[in-house]
């Protein structure tokens, strides 16, 4: 027994070393005034005798390829003693290092000069550093902690903002791959303020890190609204999420250079904004901070099935966008109302924006919303030099989504006085976000049915997410005291704008069912006259069309590659809709709405 316990010890000790081990990352800025960081990466006590390395195609919350790998060089791989190694690159975003002694160190030059939720950038003012965009991994060691030291511009007063532990200093520690790729930084001199709130017996800081040229009260002016929004949404769900580290961190910038953008992780945020407070920067914004906080519960930890592990080589492809992203669509809206921060006629018009928008697709008439989802990849930021027929093939999951949140809501509380979307997400939270156990679409469907019944939601599922057909809308909101309405004016169905030549040009391609599509007007015809009246601005084109006859034909003259053409029209009437408020409302809607909304 005397020889076993050194044994047992040895191997325990092996045990913890190895579980200590870590891959190591530095970046530095010395030449942030021309947007490169320089990175720094050891992988040590490598297994095998090969290693590959790679930059991520990808990144968390996106869902097109953006292949990051095209924004690093000075690119230098060694082995512990410094020496360099042989390297086969298969691809253009992967690096297979064969004789390596165990130990494999990088370093490159990154360019980095596009601020939003997926890129980097990093400039003399501040830097936003999304990890994919940055890093590049060992596909060998996902499993491993990760260490990453910030090199900070002391000359600029800089300071670090991150979901990630810290390990002391400007060093932060991952648990792993994925927990490292899913965690953004700030860095800059930008003020910060933070807010305690309670769940349960838990308690958790909420932060704001904002990086702008405002002022303190600017700031505090804007984190109240943050403030209203977490206290919503929370109720929602009947509470937080366990964030880890007690915190959840806004990490925004509102600077000039900036593209707009929001983009959520597990416990904190990216939110880019070029325009400033002062300039109208929280009303052009506020919905983006509803959004990506919704995402704290719905996305990323009541999670698709088909979104885990999140795959950095390829496009992720996940029918349930709707839900995860629509939904919370429908929610930002309903959050901002309940909080105050919109009126009831500001949500009544962007709903009637949505619908319009979803309603009058073409596009439904190819794809249900399923369908739609898996084309994220094809749309998220995604990059085309030809052109695409969107306008009869996509509708937005997140606006149609929206819809279906919508629809969904208002069917509910139709259905039974006591049923409505929030108990229905409360339900989901309980049985896939706090067991963080990734759901299928059925899994939608069968909850459900759990909650509503086997009848309620096979209808709704099959009428609504595996077909597009329309929810009854004019019935559904004549219950919360709002109207459906059509001011049945005369529609062709063409989109125009006018050349500084004064031509009445088609912008976009011609939708599927509109008169002008029927009559074989596509973009960029120029229309000379319809019924024989001309124009030439689109005051004049907007009245002409207004006083032709829904039914009746007119001659539409027109011009395709210089060629003078001539088509009959036949005129419909415009299927756009307007939601406003009943002129007569029952106190029984009124209180319907309230409920519904918060607001009267």
């Amino acid at each position: 027994m005397k020889f076993l316990f050194p044994f047992i010890f040895l191997i325990l000790y092996v045990q913890v070393s190895l579980g200590q081990i870590r891959n190591k990352y530095l970046i530095s800025f010395d030449n942030a005034a021309h947007h490169e960081a320089t990175v720094n990466i050891t992988f040590p006590n490598l297994p095998g005798n090969t290693v590959s390395l790679h930059m991520s195609r990808t990144s968390p919350g996106r869902y097109a390829l953006h292949e990051f790998s095209k924004n690093i060089y000075n690119l230098k791989i060694t082995n512990s003693k410094g020496k360099e190694v042989d390297v086969v690159k298969p691809n253009l975003h992967q690096w297979d290092i064969a004789n390596h002694d165990g130990t494999v160190n990088v370093s490159y030059t990154l360019f980095a000069n596009r601020g939003d939720g997926t890129y980097p950038i990093i400039d003399e003012t501040h830097a936003i550093i999304n990890n994919p965009a940055t890093f590049m991994f060992s596909s060998d060691t996902e499993d491993r902690p990760i260490e990453i030291t910030y090199q900070l511009r002391e000359d600029l007063q800089w300071k670090i903002a991150t979901q990630m532990r810290s390990a002391g200093g400007t060093i932060f520690l991952a648990d792993n791959l994925q927990d490292f790729m899913d965690s953004p930084a700030l860095l800059g001199n930008f003020t910060i303020t933070q807010h305690e709130v309670t769940s349960g017996n838990e308690k958790y800081n909420i932060k704001f890190a904002l990086q702008h040229n405002g002022t303190e009260e600017e700031t505090d002016a804007f984190f109240d609204q943050i403030k209203k929004i977490v206290d919503v949404q929370k109720e929602v769900f009947g509470g937080y999420p366990s964030f880890d580290q007690n915190e959840y961190t806004f990490l925004a910038s509102f600077m000039p250079q900036v593209a707009r953008d929001g983009m959520e992780h597990r416990n904190s945020t990216v939110i880019t904004n070029p325009k400033s407070i002062a300039d109208g920067g929280m009303r052009d914004n506020i919905s983006t901070f509803a959004h990506e906080f919704f995402h704290a519960w719905n996305v990323e930890r009541i999670r698709p099935e088909s979104l885990e592990p999140f795959d950095f080589s390829k496009a992720n492809v996940s029918g349930e966008l709707w839900f995860a992203e629509g939904f919370t669509s429908y929610y930002t809206g309903v959050t901002l109302c309940r909080a105050g921060i919109i009126t009831l006629d500001e949500y009544i018009s962007d709903i009637t924006q949505t619908y319009n928008k979803v309603w009058t697709s073409a596009g439904l008439k190819n794809f249900n919303v399923i369908e739609m989802s898996k084309k994220a990849p094809f749309v998220d930021a995604a990059k085309t030099i030809d052109p695409v027929n969107k306008k009869n093939t996509f509708v937005s999951y997140y606006s149609y989504g929206n819809m279906l949140g919508l629809a969904l809501d208002l069917s509910l509380r139709n259905y039974k006085d006591d049923l409505n979307l929030d108990d229905f997400m409360k339900l989901f939270w309980t049985k896939y976000g706090k067991t963080e156990i990734p759901y299928t679409l059925k899994k939608i469907q069968v909850t459900l049915q759990e909650y509503a019944g086997d009848s309620f939601a096979n209808d709704f599922f099959e009428n609504h997410i595996y077909n597009s057909q329309v929810p009854d809308f004019k019935k559904l909101l004549s219950l919360m005291g709002l109207t459906l309405i059509s001011d049945r004016t005369p529609y062709i169905g063409a989109e125009v704008e006018f050349t500084k030549k004064g031509l009445a040009r088609i912008s976009e391609y011609t939708s599927q069912g509109t008169p002008a599509y029927e009559a074989g007007l596509e973009k960029e015809d120029l229309i000379i006259s319809i019924d024989n009246k001309s124009f030439s601005d689109i005051e004049q084109y907007n009245e002409v069309v207004k006083k032709t006859i829904p039914g009746r034909k007119v001659e539409v003259k027109f011009k395709r590659h210089g060629v003078d053409r001539s088509t009959f029209v036949k005129i419909d009437e415009t299927p756009f809709r307007e939601i406003i408020r009943a002129s007569k409302e029952s106190e029984k809607a009124v209180s319907k709405r309230f409920k519904w909304l918060g607001v009267k």
